[in-house]
């Protein structure tokens, strides 16, 4: 999926070995988010977290995005990056926002809450900024938003909180735990 999101679909300049996208950071122990439709048990979404206390793409690929010198590095503060979503699932016309982006935000949300953690730092672009609004998850930009190859590239602290949970909730018509298997998608850490 990720090979078919990141390379096929926006074109970066990213590896993929067996048609599987990988890079450094998959070698530092993250911790990986699935979507997968409980009916069908399909992955239809995935991310990966990882604390900034080790190697992460924003402090060893996108510093640019951060004032000389400034790094975000906290055991309170993890981040978010290769989110994607599969780009073969059928879209809802009524829906503007895919009810698997915001399972999977919820569970970022969640999982930050059990692993007691405070913020979420990401990188992303100028849709996915539209798709946060949407999501009813809005980000403290930090640093200067930056052109990267063709795209207004962002990095964006998001609260980790109930409230934080709930905004994205109400905003993805979730009703329950995503990690708890009740919802239609299951989010799934590992």
């Amino acid at each position: 999926m990720r090979a078919s999101v990141f390379k096929d679909r926006l074109n970066w300049d990213v590896r993929v070995e067996n048609g599987r996208e990988i890079d450094r950071f998959d070698d530092c122990d993250p911790l990986y988010l699935v979507s997968r439709n409980q009916e069908t048990g399909r992955v239809e979404g995935g991310l990966r977290l990882l604390p900034t206390t080790g190697p992460n793409m924003l402090r060893d690929v996108f510093s640019v995005l951060l004032p000389d010198g400034e790094v975000v590095e906290s055991p309170l503060i993890w981040e978010s990056s290769r989110f994607a979503i599969d780009p073969n699932l059928a879209t809802d016309g009524s829906r503007r926002l895919h009810a698997v982006t915001t399972e999977l935000l919820c569970g970022i949300v969640e999982v930050g809450l059990l692993a007691g953690i405070d913020f979420v730092v990401s990188v992303y672009d100028a849709r996915m900024a539209r798709i946060f609004k949407l999501a009813n998850c809005p980000a403290d930009i930090i640093g200067v938003p930056t052109r990267i190859g063709q795209v207004m590239t962002y990095a964006g602290l998001f609260e980790i909180s109930e409230e934080m949970r709930q905004r994205i909730a109400s905003a993805g018509h979730i009703n329950a735990s995503v990690l708890n298997g009740n919802a239609r998608y299951h989010a799934v850490a590992a």
